[in-house]
């Protein structure tokens, strides 16, 4: 794809084509895939995308943070352009997760920010390896509470079994967002789009493992959130068909008064995609706040 000529307001084609590097770390003996922008001298962030899903969501955001950061978006094991597993586990994405970060160059001074299954998985990572971080954000990742019943039914994974498409032109076609919603940008949909297929023998596939769930165990996410100790921001859509009130409430509650819940206007689970820029000013706000003040939480 010749980014150059992609479509969309002038924003976004300014975004995506600013200069980023590809690079890759081997995390227990799987090759992952990371793309990099920005001065490696400043402060660090880490993007983390939703499930099967890949570094690219990002790059129309992660620009808009190189002022103070440098930034780094994650294809997870099993997802974008890095290997796959056997099996997967919430500890060995955080592991990804902490390891990409020290592969690119991020001190202490670094911030986790995850999307969706993303925010699941920078949860994990803020428990195990929050004494190397400055704190995580969960976007659109809900914690419900512990008698919620995560898997209602046991055989609905939210990766589908992939197809083969004889033209990349029919397969582009066929991509879906999940949950399903609606986005008016057109333009942002093609683009992750051409990024999530990959040629196989007979045509074109998606690049994901859609084994990636056979097996895999959430675990315990609202006892991982009233235990995580360092800093912690949430962001979510207002329109979200997985963020209720509820669960709003919930975690608010697991949290403290301390915690900046952020609701996005007119923003479905997608938030990245159908409010990009409400997004991009919510975490560039959060962010100046936690470089100029001290913590609340105990931490």
């Amino acid at each position: 794809m010749n980014e150059h000529t992609t479509e969309g307001p002038d924003w976004f084609k300014r975004a995506v084509s600013t200069p980023r590097e590809d690079r890759v770390v081997e995390v227990a003996g799987c090759p992952i895939h990371y793309l990099r922008w920005g001065d490696t001298a400043k402060p660090g962030v880490l993007l983390v995308s939703g499930s099967g899903a890949h570094a690219h969501w990002w790059d129309f955001i992660a620009p808009y943070f190189t002022d103070h950061n440098c930034v780094a978006a994650i294809d997870l094991s099993g997802m974008g352009d890095s290997g796959h597993r056997p099996s997967y586990s919430s500890e060995m994405f955080a592991k990804e997760l902490i390891s990409v970060c020290a592969h690119a160059g991020f001190n202490h001074d670094k911030v986790i920010i995850g999307h969706s299954f993303g925010g699941f998985v920078t949860l994990k990572a803020g428990l195990i390896y929050g004494d190397q971080l400055t704190g995580v954000v969960l976007v659109d990742a809900p914690v419900r509470p512990p008698d919620y019943e995560w898997e209602r039914d046991p055989k609905y994974s939210p990766i589908q079994p992939k197809r083969v498409y004889p033209e990349l032109e029919v397969a582009l076609t066929r991509f879906r967002l999940v949950p399903a919603q609606p986005c008016e940008n057109q333009y942002i949909l093609d683009y992750l789009a051409r990024h999530s297929l990959a040629q196989v023998a007979s045509g074109w596939s998606w690049k994901f493992d859609d084994k990636l769930f056979a097996g895999f165990k959430i675990g315990n996410m609202s006892e991982d959130l009233s235990n995580l100790a360092c800093r912690v921001g949430v962001i979510y859509g207002e329109n979200s068909q997985l963020f209720s009130q509820e669960v709003a409430d919930y975690m608010f509650k697991v949290l403290d008064r301390s915690v900046p819940f952020v609701a996005i206007p007119e923003a479905n689970h997608h938030l990245l995609l159908d409010q990009p820029l409400a997004v991009i000013s919510a975490l560039r706000t959060l962010l100046a706040e936690w470089r100029h003040s001290k913590p609340q939480r105990g931490v």
